[in-house]
């Protein structure tokens, strides 16, 4: 988001001492989807849809993989069959899979053959950093010419040595914007060559199964995504990055808008590919259970390979209890029945502290220990945070004129 500092890769040494009196500095910790007496706690509806490929961005490290059966639990049993997560872009050494980052989502992974691990990977390094557009420019030319292949063999190599070879890879995303330094504007012919060239790196890995994730932001931005498009033969997937933005547009404006909704899955279907929603979710309107109702629908009538939503504050619903009539409706239209919902689910972070029946209901609810209770939130080094639609004020990402 636009508060998120723009580098949040940058590891800052802390140290938390527990203090004699650390009861009293107890916080509560509201459980999302698990206050006391919301009405998102009741039972899945009757006849709830069984769930299709379906996932959240929960966290871009191990606790976004623990915290996929926490959201399970909160939608009754339905099973989350799709683990997405981000690659840091600040330097070569991580856009490679440094050791011990991608460990926990390839058990993940490997633990269902029904599954599927999807994974965005920063095209050029000093990924945030506000690269102007002439060495961005020049960046993707070296690029196209094979000057950074061995990075993305390497990488290659490592998914297909932690046993996930069939890795969906989300290169690039929303080249069409302003945020990123891999971004296509500066260089379109460049950007496709660059794709071309990375994507044949990959595939020529022994063992490889790869499918490549093609993800524009939903409309123009700063320039038509389909300008971006590198050809059939190294795209899988046609996705979309689709947040309820900008403020004041309706759902129907969205399918309708140039280089939106429509256009991609018509798109998708003129390239015979199949289609996929990485990142979507609320942002500008707010608590829209309309947005969120009417996105669920439109996914489950165009049937994309995958979509997970990004559940953290202000996209999500599960981890942002800010948006409880949204949180409802997603319960509502994907809720599996396999175990009760109504039991308690905690954060993933927090341990819980009992002090019997009559201090919880004096309290109003459960109380329970945030061990990060020291950290800044803004400052966890969660590369998907700094990732986000809201911290670009290009066209298209909040109040362009051409959409408001």
């Amino acid at each position: 988001m636009g508060s998120h500092p723009p580098q949040r890769f940058r590891r800052r040494g802390r140290v938390a001492f527990i203090a004699a009196g650390i009861v009293s500095s107890l916080v509560l910790a509201t459980v999302p989807g698990q206050t006391a007496g919301a009405e998102r706690d009741g039972e899945p509806p009757e006849g709830a849809p069984a769930a299709p490929a379906f996932g959240a961005y929960l966290d871009y490290g191990p606790r976004g993989v623990e915290r996929m059966t926490e959201l399970s639990k909160w939608l009754g049993g339905a099973e989350l069959r799709v683990g997405h997560t981000y690659l840091p872009g600040d330097r070569w050494s991580n856009i490679e899979g440094a050791p011990n980052f991608l460990e926990k989502w390839a058990e993940w992974r490997k633990a269902k053959d029904n599954r599927l691990f999807v994974l965005n990977v920063p095209m050029l390094e000093r990924n945030e950093d506000g690269v102007g557009d002439t060495e961005v420019a020049g960046m993707l030319e070296r690029g196209a010419t094979g000057a950074f292949d061995q990075h993305f063999r390497a990488l290659a190599e490592r998914l297909v040595d932690l046993g996930v070879p069939d890795t969906v890879v989300v290169l690039g995303w929303e080249m069409n914007g302003t945020t990123y330094t891999h971004r296509c504007g500066p260089d379109p012919e460049s950007w496709k060559k660059y794709w071309n060239r990375i994507v044949t790196t990959m595939r020529s890995v022994p063992g490889q199964k790869f499918r490549f994730d093609f993800t524009p932001s939903r409309g123009r931005d700063a320039v038509p995504w389909t300008q971006c498009y590198p050809g059939d033969d190294t795209v899988d997937i046609v996705g979309m990055d689709s947040y309820d933005q900008p403020r004041g547009m309706s759902f129907d404006e969205q399918v309708k808008e140039p280089y939106g909704l429509q256009h991609h899955v018509d798109f998708a279907a003129e390239h015979k590919k199949p289609i996929s929603y990485p990142e979507w979710g609320l942002f500008r309107n707010g608590d829209n259970e309309e947005y969120m109702r009417r996105m669920l629908e439109w996914m489950k009538e165009k049937k994309p390979l995958y979509n997970t939503v990004t559940d953290y504050c202000p996209h999500g619903v599960w981890q942002c209890k800010e948006n409880p009539e949204s949180a409802k409706a997603y319960r509502e239209l994907l809720s599996g029945r396999d175990t009760d919902p109504t039991e308690p689910v905690n954060p993933p972070t927090c341990t819980p502290v009992h002090f019997g029946d009559w201090v919880e209901q004096w309290l109003g609810g459960k109380l329970c220990l945030r061990l990060d209770w020291w950290k800044d939130p803004q400052k966890t080094g969660d590369p998907k945070k700094s990732q986000d639609p809201g911290k670009s004020e290009g066209p298209g990402k909040s109040e362009d004129p051409g959409k408001s």
